[in-house]
């Protein structure tokens, strides 16, 4: 808060509002690959140690950061993922998600290069998205494993959002820096000739909600990528999110009486909220994501797989389990996944 504090010289009346607006946040931590957020001026890295913090970086500033960062990040995910029990040569499938850096030669290549995988093995990329993108990786997976079941597919989501803080203090931009940081996720789809231990993916439904499109976007300038996040986004997925969840739970073949466990983006303290009270959700069902958010922020499309990871011990305890999981994003687009654990 003290960064935006100086960057936005708010009056004493501005900086009450903004106090007010952390707290209410439901978030108490935040990563970033720049350490300049909480550190005096002059240790400052990224930023210009100036009262005005001008120049300001630019768009190429901020790639050059995504392109050293990045990569760092998404190797520890993976690795994280991977642990002893999969070899990295047993990768077949490579696909990367961001929407706060691209470039080419991109992510894609560089992990490539780091892991030393083989060259031939097959690999995209989903960029800019937003939140829901780990949700479609996850459905290109899916899709990928049902024409190969040899295939092995390593998903990694990396999210700098931070690279992206704005110069302008309008409600868009306070609320996207109050909101958003840095994390990386990564996740391993197979096909059915995999003995390894998990979770199967029972299917996979997905809608637009059109009246919504201008209530959030993402979209690059030259002053870097900027969001539009309105405060209607809340209002909007509590109208048609039912719905969603009973075509998504009839196309899986499951009931909502099977949904032991609920993986909701917590892309803000209010979605969270919105989705609990219209689907009668206790605050067990709705812990994993208030968890994330506190401990985390909303990492854009890396946050639904650390929401699910956090729910991994409670759910490999039962003998069988569905969970539902939903993301949004710009369009306003609502993701959804049913997965499931049988021992």
């Amino acid at each position: 808060m003290g960064f935006m504090q100086h960057l936005y010289q708010l009056d004493e009346t501005e900086n009450r509002k903004l106090r007010f607006l952390y707290r209410q946040g439901g978030i108490a931590y935040r990563h970033s690959c720049i350490p300049d957020y909480s550190l005096p001026m002059h240790d400052w890295v990224f930023y210009p140690k100036t009262a005005t913090v001008t120049p300001f970086p630019t768009v190429e500033n901020r790639m050059d950061a995504y392109q050293e960062a990045a990569p760092r990040l998404s190797l520890a995910a993976i690795r994280d993922c991977l642990g002893t029990s999969i070899n990295i040569a047993e990768i077949t499938h490579l696909i990367t998600v961001s929407c706060t850096g691209m470039s080419a030669p991109g992510l894609d290549l560089q992990l490539m290069e780091m892991l030393q995988m083989h060259p031939s093995t097959f690999r995209t990329s989903v960029n800019f998205m937003g939140c829901y993108a780990a949700v479609h990786a996850l459905k290109l997976a899916d899709a990928l494993c049902h024409t190969d079941k040899n295939a092995m597919v390593l998903i990694v989501c990396t999210e700098l959002c931070t690279l992206h803080l704005q110069r302008e203090p309008t409600p868009d931009n306070i609320a996207s820096g109050l909101l958003f940081a840095d994390g990386s996720a990564a996740a391993v789809v197979t096909g059915n000739d995999h003995p390894y231990d998990g979770l199967s993916i029972k299917g996979f439904y997905s809608e637009v909600i059109n009246q919504g499109k201008n209530d959030m976007a993402w979209a690059i300038s030259s002053t870097g990528f900027q969001m539009t996040l309105s405060g209607y986004v809340p209002d909007l997925i509590k109208q048609d999110i039912h719905p969603l969840i009973e075509k998504s739970l009839t196309k899986a073949g499951v009931s909502r009486q099977d949904i032991t466990h609920w993986c909701i983006h917590p892309g803000g303290k209010k979605i969270v909220e919105a989705i609990a009270k219209v689907e009668n959700l206790t605050e067990k069902d709705t812990a994993a994501s208030y968890q994330v958010l506190n401990e985390y922020g909303n990492m854009s499309s890396a946050t639904l797989l650390f929401v699910l990871k956090s729910m991994i011990p409670n759910i490999i305890e039962q003998p069988t389990a569905h969970i539902f999981g939903v993301a949004f994003g710009p369009g306003l687009t609502m993701e959804s996944m049913v997965l499931e654990r049988k021992k």
